[in-house]
């Protein structure tokens, strides 16, 4: 297959073979979003050695992989070294055979799982390095789906692989636009509706989205997937978080206490939800969430140093402790089922919100102020004797003096822009201006899924935005 998307990561891998020093390169991304589909195919002519570390195995078997490996690498047999020293000095002995004009490259695969606990492979990678390797015609690929340990152990190692890494690629999931290109390629034609409605189940993981099918529609695909008990995501919850982190319970609790915070919340809040000491062991296990893409983080507007909120991200793990934890029964159809349920109704809603906050950049270009300087941010008002509460889920603060603030709508109701649908956003327009002093033009944005029927009330909104203008 051919790479979909990541046009920019690809430029970088070029350029790696075509500079005129040794390069290490690091490429980070959560399980399942294609990383080593990406050197793999980036670097098919080139790879003279490839290594991926097994999960869950200790130095003996990594040690024995890594000769198994070097056995089909040489066409000989080789015994297991007897540390990772040795077996980076078998490294270096072999790619002397192979090292000329041409660059060639290694590709170190799933590193966390290579680096166990006091198996001394870090050191033994800076030895090959910084002893041998950086003076080469070689490219190093060092690649790993715990990004936050990735990051910790080897982007800011201390020691010999300080500063080494040349080039750093974080490979996030596919866009709208990509997951649809994605699927054509795959001969899967669906319409935009159909693939919203996928992605709000799986997000854009490219090895999630390899199992929907053709002639298919995207709840009897949601039905396979994950609630058929052979379906890949029905229990992939549970694996994905433990492969990743250790002491994984910890990262569970915090991703499940989210799950029932649209807004968000502030880390002392989210310490007391799951009862941990908000000290630097929880920080961590946040970074790592955010790292490994999960969490993101994010100020509301008017605060910058203090008050950042986190918030669930994870498609996958939103739907999966939304429906499918709990829906374990021997029915068949269960999605059919729900999808007609009042629940399923709200539940698309906070969804649909979440997919407009990852298509920002998509949203400005509709917007035709992508070329303008400008800060998106949340706004939120608990609510008080003088003002009732408010709740603003984008805000864009421009710097040609305009703030949009935007209301997101994922349903297919022509008539929307009712009086009272109208009358509703001009007093959330009223509130934020009182709350705030803003003396910026306010400019109201419907982000809808498909255009409803213009009327006498269309002028008292600025711009209208469709599903089509995520993509």
């Amino acid at each position: 297959m051919k790479i979909i998307g990541r046009e920019e990561e690809q430029k970088k891998l070029q350029e790696a073979v075509q500079s005129s020093e040794a390069e290490m390169i690091a490429v980070i991304g959560r399980r399942r979003v294609g990383k080593t589909f990406l050197v793999n195919t980036v670097y098919a002519d080139r790879l003279s050695f490839e290594l991926t570390g097994i999960q869950n195995a200790d130095l003996r078997q990594q040690l024995k992989n890594f000769a198994y490996r070097m056995s089909e690498a040489t066409g000989e047999k080789k015994d297991p070294p007897a540390d990772w020293f040795d077996a980076f000095v078998q490294l270096i002995d072999y790619l002397k055979t192979r090292t000329g004009k041409e660059k060639t490259v290694v590709f170190l695969d799933e590193l966390p799982w290579l680096a166990t606990p006091r198996s001394g492979f870090l050191q033994g990678l800076s030895f090959f390095w910084n002893s041998w390797a950086v003076k080469q015609n070689i490219v190093v690929v060092i690649c790993g789906s715990a990004a936050s340990w990735m990051i910790q152990k080897v982007v800011n190692h201390r020691g010999g692989l300080h500063n080494r890494i040349t080039k750093i690629l974080h490979l996030k999931p596919f866009s709208l636009r990509e997951t649809e290109i994605y699927l054509q390629h795959r001969n899967i034609n669906l319409d935009r509706y159909q693939i919203a409605q996928i992605y709000f189940a799986t997000g854009g993981v490219p090895h999630y989205l390899k199992e929907i099918k053709n002639g298919k529609s995207a709840v009897q695909n949601i039905n396979d997937i994950c609630f058929a008990p052979t379906g890949l995501l029905n229990k992939e919850f549970t694996r994905l978080y433990h492969s990743l982190f250790q002491n994984a319970e910890r990262h569970i609790k915090i991703i499940r206490a989210l799950a029932d915070i649209q807004k968000g919340a502030e880390r002392k809040e989210i310490a007391r939800r799951v009862d941990m000491t908000d000290g630097g062991g929880f920080k961590r296990t946040l970074e790592e969430l955010e790292y490994s893409g999960f969490i993101a983080s994010y100020y509301p507007f008017g605060k910058k140093r203090k008050g950042v909120l986190y918030r669930l991200t994870d498609e996958y793990s939103l739907f999966y402790l939304k429906f499918i934890e709990n829906k374990k029964s021997l029915e068949t159809d269960v999605w059919q089922k729900l999808s007609q349920s009042q629940t399923y109704k709200t539940w698309t809603g906070y969804a649909y919100e979440n997919l407009c906050l990852k298509h920002i950049p998509q949203i400005k270009k509709a917007m035709s102020i992508a070329g303008i300087y400008s800060e998106a941010s949340s706004f939120y008002h608990k609510g008080n004797d003088e003002l009732p509460g408010l709740q603003i889920d984008l805000l864009i603060d421009r710097s040609d003096r305009i703030f949009n603030l935007f209301e997101f709508k994922f349903e297919n109701n022509p008539d929307m822009l009712r009086k009272d649908f109208i009358e509703n956003l001009r007093k959330k327009e009223s509130i934020f201006k009182e709350l705030t002093g803003a003396k910026k033009q306010i400019f109201s944005v419907l982000i809808t899924t498909f255009p409803p029927i213009e009327n006498a009330n269309s002028n008292a909104i600025s711009s209208i935005l469709t599903l089509d203008d995520l993509f």
